[in-house]
């Protein structure tokens, strides 16, 4: 994947993120490729693509995940779960709030 490529795929997975959250209570502001879900006591999950390693970070309460482009799936490298499976455990461990995507 070269990096416009990259650049396209987050921005499409940054754009899905914050449809999922849309009818929820949790707030999603992007700004400069950075998506920040903050929970309803004032914590924040961090979304931030990581251009040389080609690589999308999450920052939660629960930890850092850093997911890379494998298998036609965004896996976390030390797990092997996807993006949006572990995304979706780690947004209701921290706010309580369920979300799915689609």
């Amino acid at each position: 994947m070269n990096e416009s490529e990259f650049h396209q795929a987050v921005d499409a997975i940054l754009a899905r993120i914050e449809a999922a959250l849309e009818d929820t209570d949790l707030d999603a502001d992007r700004e400069a490729g950075i998506l920040t879900i903050e929970c309803p006591d004032a914590s924040r999950i961090i979304v931030n693509r990581q251009t040389p390693n080609r690589e999308i970070w999450v920052a939660a309460r629960s930890g850092g995940f850093h997911f890379a482009h494998r298998e036609g799936a965004w896996r976390d490298t030390r797990s092997g779960d996807e993006l949006f499976a572990s995304l979706a455990r780690i947004v209701e461990l921290q706010s309580g709030v369920r979300i799915g995507f689609v």
